[in-house]
């Protein structure tokens, strides 16, 4: 009866393409194309990425250990106490 809501104008110059959904492949590719691009993609990063990462819990844990050690009572400092 009436036009759909996709054909409701008519633009000049304009192109477009449809697929079908049948035709579509999603994971097309993604064992022989795609588990080798993600070791390829971590080897590439990997170098850029850990040692900051490295870095900062080196430093995380010597300002943990070092806070436990201030915060500790010293024994020799009771000694004496009675």
């Amino acid at each position: 009866m009436g036009k759909h809501f996709g054909e409701l104008a008519k633009i000049r110059g304009l192109i477009t393409y449809k697929l079908s959904p049948y035709e579509q492949r999603a994971f097309a590719g993604a064992i022989s194309h795609g588990i080798p691009n993600i070791f390829r993609r971590f080897r590439e990063s990997v170098f850029r990425v850990a040692p900051p990462f490295i870095i900062a819990y080196l430093v995380y844990e010597g300002v943990e250990r070092e806070h436990h050690r201030l915060s500790r009572k010293n024994p020799a400092d009771f000694a004496n106490d009675e």
